[in-house]
């Protein structure tokens, strides 16, 4: 082989390796592409399950406190309707306070 037959066949070879450098990098772009779009699509699934979860919690909350509130509002009323008013003692209260002032 001469020289130049020599330098032809180093330069075919270099690009058939540049070729295949090439798309070795574009396959691992549609790889990496691939990874992220998966990536993503999990991530948001974990994010609506995580919402999800703590919209229920919430409900469940406040769900729990509007009972709690319900039968603390009974029983106060229950307790409100049980005390009897003693009109003529809160008027002696008041006449001993305000006696002088009329």
């Amino acid at each position: 082989m001469n020289n130049e037959a020599t330098l032809e066949h180093l330069l075919k070879i270099e690009a058939e390796a540049a070729a295949l450098v090439s798309d070795a990098q574009a396959e691992a772009e549609r790889r990496i592409g691939e990874a992220e779009k998966q990536n993503r699509a999990a991530d948001e699934t974990r994010y609506q399950e995580g919402a999800a979860a703590l919209e229920t919690e919430y409900q469940r909350e406040i769900s729990d406190v509007s009972e709690r509130s319900q039968k603390e509002l009974s029983a106060f009323r229950e307790k409100f309707e049980t005390i009897k008013t003693d009109t003529s003692r809160f008027s002696a209260v008041l006449e001993s306070l305000f006696a002088g002032a009329l």
